[in-house]
Parts: C-alpha cells; sequence; structure tokens
C-alpha cells in the first residue's frame, strides 16, 4: 500500500493565511499611525520644556509673565522635526506649532502658566489638535 504524503499547502490554506494578515494588518497601521503623530505631539512638549524653564524664572525675578520669547530670554526660532515653532505670547502663555508631520500645517497646543501659592502650574490645551494625539498629561488639562 503506498500512501500519498501530503506536501505543501493548499490554495484555501494559504488565503486564510493572507485574509488572516490583511485584517491583522487594517488594525495596525491606523494604531501605528496615531502612535507615531503622538510622539511628534510629545516633541512639541519637550522643546516648550525650556520656554516653561525661562518663563517661571523670569516670574520669579519680575512677578510677572514675558509676554515674548525675547522677553523670556529665549531664541525666536525654537524648532524641531514636527514643530514649527515654539512662542512665548501674553501672560506666559506658549503655544507649540505643528508642522504638516503631524497633520494638516499649523495644528496648534498651548501651555498656560497659572501662579498660586508660590509655585508655577501648567494646563495643558489642545488649540487646533485633535485630542486623541495628546499625550496622556496632556489629555487631562495638566
Amino acid at each position: 500500500m503506498n500512501k500519498k504524503v501530503q506536501q505543501g499547502f493548499t490554495l484555501i490554506e494559504l488565503m486564510i493565511v493572507v485574509a488572516i494578515i490583511g485584517i491583522l494588518a487594517a488594525i495596525a497601521i491606523p494604531a501605528y499611525q496615531d502612535y507615531t503623530k503622538r510622539a511628534r505631539v510629545t516633541e512639541g512638549l519637550s522643546l516648550a520644556s525650556a520656554a516653561k524653564t525661562a518663563i517661571s524664572e523670569y516670574y520669579a525675578s519680575n512677578n510677572a509673565f514675558p509676554s515674548t520669547n525675547a522677553s523670556a530670554g529665549l531664541s525666536d526660532t525654537i524648532k524641531g522635526n514636527a514643530v514649527s515653532s515654539v512662542v512665548v505670547g501674553a501672560s506666559g502663555v506658549i503655544t507649540v506649532t505643528y508642522n504638516s508631520l503631524v497633520d494638516a500645517a499649523s495644528n496648534t497646543l498651548t501651555l498656560t502658566p497659572d501662579a498660586s501659592n508660590g509655585a508655577i502650574s501648567w494646563k495643558c490645551a489642545p488649540g487646533t489638535i485633535a485630542a486623541n494625539w495628546l499625550p496622556s498629561n496632556c489629555r487631562n488639562g495638566n
């Protein structure tokens, strides 16, 4: 008796594997894109940390918030890979503007200082950026 040994996969088995890989890719790609955009938004918060320090020092010396990058002792051109500018505005509000690597150009995020009880705390708020791209420490307004 000769038994025929199966060699390889049938067409239907290969089609099932391809379908499973396609479904996994359809789920993974959008999640990965959100992850990369969130990482690029975090770059803006890293660049803004120098501005936060400069504003805190200015407030400690002058008991008021600076209104420009120059008055805070910062460069006018703070940029990164995904960040087109970090600007100090009225009342020490920091506006981080992102370029097209995040989504559409000119997405913004604001950091607002609050001086109470002798300490400065920062409120993070989305300007025109999607809330799902905010880092977790920014989603609840901190």
